[in-house]
């Protein structure tokens, strides 16, 4: 008997996007599209994800067209998984901004392994040092348009 693919609620899209940190970030160059995997944060107070990156081809393409898509998944196996994906605009921050966004992705990626990892991390102080380096990353959010989710379970 084959399992039914069903469709999450809206909330229970939210609620999984925040319990994970890494996802694929999808965007346009020139006229292909390219996938790559990035760490993120879910920000629920500005219902936003959170990234940031070095300058390079990725930040380039976002800046010349804004439109991306960000999917994450948790999957365990062929009849069981859950899949989220995130359709938004890239916005970059900068100044003080860029800052607080930055000390907010830090904080919550930092919590989030905490409340889920064997081993406790604590990389905070090296996010707060990139901002003030030569070559600070570029810190981005995605603000989010539409999100749906779908899931397979050994018990549908």
């Amino acid at each position: 008997m084959e399992k039914e693919v069903k469709v999450m609620k809206q909330d229970d899209c939210i609620q999984f996007l925040g319990n994970y940190c890494i996802g694929h970030l999808a965007y346009v160059s020139g006229k292909s599209p390219h996938i790559v995997p990035v760490t993120y944060f879910y920000d629920k107070e500005n219902k936003c994800l959170i990234s940031y990156s070095a300058e390079g081809h990725k930040i380039e393409s976002m800046r010349r067209y804004s439109q991306v898509a960000l999917q994450v998944e948790d999957i365990h196996e062929f009849h069981d998984w859950r899949s989220v994906m995130v359709n938004g605009k890239f916005e970059e921050l900068k100044g003080a901004t860029a800052k607080k966004y930055l000390h907010t992705f830090a904080n919550g990626v930092q919590d989030l392994l905490n409340r889920t990892e064997e081993n406790k991390v604590d990389f905070i102080k090296d996010f707060s040092s990139k901002m003030e380096s030569e070559t600070a990353p570029v810190v981005y959010c995605i603000h989010i348009s539409d999100i749906v989710g779908k899931y397979r379970t050994k018990a549908s």
